[in-house]
């Protein structure tokens, strides 16, 4: 299993991949029709200075698109904006908690769409996490000083590269 830094461009393209390698993926998914956006929370200690937002577009199945978002492209594009900590992101990553649990508690909060969609939606949370840890994630807080130094310079330079 490959690992990779999260909420970096290297897992957005090794999690992209497997899904269009791996059917099983787009079988699972095949009654999902979405375009969500995920907010994680500006966490400096993580080397995340301000937040980031990266999306998933689901079209019956069909991964349509995976890619970070500006504010605006985040805003126009998607049906949901779901909001959290880093640290909210990783328990979900690392199946410590429920997405439906912690979104009813309040620990993700919608900053766009209807809670109803959202709950419509919930059902296929376990497989979208299924899907996006496949690869070995390595989250800010199990980095060597080195590590984060060198995350924090490459979350800067993506960021200004790609504009998000």
């Amino acid at each position: 299993m490959a690992q990779v830094q999260y909420c970096t461009p290297e897992w957005l393209a090794e999690t992209g991949q497997i899904y269009e390698d791996r059917p099983e993926f787009k079988e699972k998914l095949k009654k999902l029709s979405v375009k969500v956006c995920y907010r994680v929370k500006a966490e400096p200690a993580w080397g995340i200075d301000a937040d980031i937002l990266f999306g998933a577009f689901f079209d019956k199945g069909d991964l349509t698109k995976f890619a970070f978002f500006s504010e605006e492209d985040a805003k126009n594009e998607s049906e949901y904006i779901m909001a959290a900590t880093p640290q909210e992101w990783k328990r979900l990553l690392r199946k410590e908690g429920k997405f439906v649990g912690d979104f009813m508690l309040g620990k993700i909060k919608l900053e766009q769409g209807s809670k109803v969609g959202v709950l419509s939606i919930a059902p296929h949370s376990g497989n979208l996490i299924d899907w996006l840890t496949q690869v070995e994630i390595q989250f800010p807080d199990e980095m060597t000083s080195e590590e984060l130094d060198a995350y924090r310079t490459n979350m800067v330079a993506f960021r200004k590269e790609l504009s998000v």
